[in-house]
């Protein structure tokens, strides 16, 4: 299996974790970042569709900066903006339901290597339906490629352009920032007993690169996400450990997190230095990115002072 596959089945379930059934209901108090602000752009430009189903993880934001959320009639339920909440989910987890689809009517279905099932997909097709496919982005790097393929499928060309130049604005000020911050990326589900340290290509390794700071997992994995044991914890010794939100509900929040194999040895444990970021927004890779890493520089920045 080929590790972009790898690293999307990590994430469907995360995020499905995330919205469906419940992991655990503890506060935890480590920071958490719950939303961020979304980049829009407004061009006159007639599209080619009408009604839009957006399957394709954070398609639907992208069509709503795009200045196109009225097209939309579907999302997948990754997409979740707090502009997009009166759009129906209509899948069930990650799973497409070709009948619920099929009668919503739809111009456009938008898909990328994550969403299926292929027999699902494949009947979707055979009712006539136009099923694109579009690029995933799992680094910064590869936001505009996605975001030129939505704005491509929509037919609103010129929408794209100017949204990839506003990204391509936000951007610099943030990369510019510089910490010495070691950080370890985790991955949790406590009911399932999984816990991962992510490496290269998890997608958080490009979002701490752009606040400056160390993954220290990719540092040291060439792989996406690596069993997570008490000596790699202890060699890592990160100063600082990034979570999603649910998966630190998962484990009991800070105090559970603590008490993981080796991460109460490592300096961020000691100090209970633990960011949590909403598991639908962490890897958006999309409009709210440029808002996400500035919350999240500031957020390391006061962290690391304790």
């Amino acid at each position: 299996m080929r590790k972009v596959k790898k690293v999307a089945a990590i994430i469907v379930a995360t995020i499905t974790l995330a919205t469906a059934t419940g992991c655990g209901s503890q506060n935890t108090s480590a920071p958490h970042i719950d939303s961020a602000k979304s980049l829009g752009v407004k061009v006159n430009e007639t599209t080619q569709v009408k009604r839009v189903i957006a399957l394709a993880n954070g398609s639907a934001e992208i069509i709503s900066a795009l200045g196109f959320k009225s097209l939309i009639i579907g999302r997948d339920i990754a997409s979740t903006d707090a502009e997009l909440k009166s759009i129906p989910i209509v899948t069930s987890g990650h799973q497409v339901i070709p009948e619920k689809i099929i009668a919503l009517q739809p111009d456009l279905v938008i898909i990328d290597r994550s969403t299926g099932p292929e027999v699902a997909l494949a009947t979707l097709r055979k009712s006539g339906i136009n099923v694109i496919t579009i690029p995933e982005a799992w680094t910064l790097t590869d936001i505009p490629a996605k975001i030129s393929s939505v704005a491509a499928a929509i037919g609103a060309p010129r929408s794209g352009q100017v949204l990839m130049t506003q990204f391509a604005k936000k951007l610099p000020q943030q990369l510019q920032e510089r910490k010495k911050v070691r950080i370890a990326f985790l991955y949790l589900r406590g009911g399932s007993a999984i816990y991962l340290v992510g490496g290269k290509q998890s997608g958080a390794d490009s979002l701490i690169a752009a606040i400056g700071a160390t993954d220290v997992g990719a540092a040291k994995f060439s792989q996406p996400f690596t069993a997570m044991t008490s000596e790699l914890m202890v060699s890592l010794n990160p100063d600082l450990i990034l979570v999603m939100s649910k998966g630190l509900e998962s484990v009991g929040g800070v105090e559970g997190l603590v008490d993981l194999p080796g991460v109460a040895q490592t300096a961020a444990g000691k100090a209970k230095r633990i960011i949590s970021v909403d598991d639908s927004l962490l890897l958006s890779f999309g409009p709210r990115t440029p808002d996400l890493i500035t919350q999240l520089s500031n957020e390391v920045e006061k962290v690391s002072q304790r």
